[in-house]
């Protein structure tokens, strides 16, 4: 359980990174528009050639269902998260935590996930997870840093969500050392909770920063998601 843990919070690590990287240098918002736009296309190839393949022992009705549940959970944590603490977390320190660990549960299940199970950890969908996070924590961050918040404080927030997703992980390869077969559900549970996250946050995240150039940047990461997969 230590290496899903480990690796969990590795994939979220950069969050911690972006976070700390605003007191270094101003980054501009159509880079980070192009970060968002790169995780985002990165992520829908991991969907559709590493999560759902991990699904095929399920009939199709069940993986549909599946699907179906992780989008639900995915969007009623999230929509809590939003009337508790503000649209994206922003109003507050702790909305900006709960929403990037709603954010990180689905992925960081799938790494516990493959651990238990015993498959080949995806390079690729470590690589749509981490560079997907980059934008995530370099928008809040740089506001936060104007408001005069210390890059000590700023370590100990993203941190905090880096161990919670880490836990995630831990939890998913419990779960699925404990039933066994529930690793192909759990697997299109996460994708549906992911693909509910793109849509709702991430996609329309980069064009906000990116512009029409987003989505170019969201082919690019798809292609270069795809390249590594295969």
């Amino acid at each position: 359980m230590f290496d899903a843990i480990l690796l969990g919070a590795t994939a979220q690590s950069a969050l911690i990174l972006s976070g700390l990287a605003v007191y270094l240098v101003t980054v501009p918002k159509s880079v980070i528009g192009a970060f968002a736009g790169f995780g985002a296309g990165a992520l829908i190839s991991a969907i559709a050639f590493d999560l759902i393949p991990q699904g095929e022992g399920l009939q199709y009705e069940q993986l549909a269902l599946w699907l179906l549940v992780g989008g639900v959970v995915f969007i009623v944590a999230d929509q809590i998260v939003e009337t508790r603490f503000g649209e994206g977390g922003g109003s507050s320190a702790l909305g900006i935590v709960v929403g990037a660990v709603v954010d990180g549960v689905p992925e960081s299940l799938i790494f516990g996930i493959q651990v238990a199970s015993g498959q080949p950890i995806s390079t690729s969908f470590l690589v749509a997870v981490f560079v997907s996070n980059i934008p995530q924590a370099l928008a809040p961050s740089a506001d936060l840093a104007k408001a005069g918040w210390k890059a000590m404080k700023m370590l100990l927030m993203w941190g905090t969500v880096v161990v919670a997703c880490g836990i995630a992980s831990g939890f998913g390869f419990a779960i699925t050392d404990a039933f066994g077969a529930s690793g192909d559900r759990a697997a299109a549970f996460a994708a549906g909770g992911l693909l509910a996250m793109l849509t709702d946050s991430l996609m329309p995240f980069a064009l906000e920063r990116g512009g029409t150039w987003a989505g170019f940047w969201t082919v690019v990461g798809f292609a270069s998601s795809l390249a590594m997969s295969s």
